[in-house]
């Protein structure tokens, strides 16, 4: 696969050093040269110093042969530009963005963005998961948020402890495997469900409290 992160700092080197480990074809584009240069040493990529938003820096960078393209840098418009470039002049077929304005989210999905995520929005949802589910071990929106996939542990006192799965009222939800003692299985309707027992859940956003509540008790 071949991969053109435009990027910044540390997050530019921790993804290019996780592509390089899957053996894909990494092109960064760097707007400081001293960070060029420094990634250059450090990472087995091609490192270009320029602005990943200009079409000639792209052109450079083989956006006409890329599989994916990541615009990660601070500035969302330089991240929606180069998207646009990529996919209208290069046919880049995936594009990734990151939006440090929650509110420009929307945008940049209008404009045909693959993928546009928001690490305030990410880091808001976590704090909340934290916050509000303590058995709750991760929270994860997934299909642009319309659906919530999380891991519960099973507490003693959880009233769905000794409840067979047919008998929970989980409505829009539904628990796809149980890790049971490091073993994983796959429910049935006459599974019963043990103290200590990973549950994985997908449910519909706006419905996982209800859901939640049923498996756990009290969620406040």
């Amino acid at each position: 696969m071949r991969v053109i992160v435009i990027g910044q700092d540390k997050l530019a080197y921790f993804l290019g050093k996780h592509f390089v480990a899957k053996d894909y074809a990494l092109t960064l584009i760097i707007s400081r040269r001293d960070e060029a240069l420094a990634l250059s040493h450090k990472l087995s990529a091609t490192v270009l110093c320029g602005d990943g938003s200009e079409p000639a820096v792209l052109e450079d960078a083989g956006a006409y042969r890329a599989d994916v393209l990541l615009a990660l840098t601070g500035q969302d418009e330089n991240n929606l530009v180069a998207c646009q470039i990529a996919q209208k002049r290069f046919g880049v077929p995936r594009t990734i963005a990151l939006v440090n304005d929650p509110a420009n989210q929307a945008v940049f999905r209008q404009l045909g963005v693959s993928v546009a995520f928001s690490a305030t929005e990410i880091l808001g949802q976590l704090i909340e998961q934290q916050t509000d589910y303590k058995d709750i071990k991760s929270l994860i929106p997934v299909a642009d948020g319309d659906v919530h996939l999380a891991e519960i542990t099973l507490q003693p006192d959880s009233p769905a402890v000794a409840q067979s799965l047919k008998d929970l009222n989980l409505q829009a939800a539904i628990i796809t495997c149980i890790v049971r003692e490091g073993k994983v299985m796959i429910p049935k309707g006459s599974s019963q469900l043990q103290a200590g027992d990973r549950l994985i859940v997908i449910s519909q956003a706006g419905a996982y409290e209800a859901a939640y509540q049923v498996i756990m008790g009290d969620i406040s």
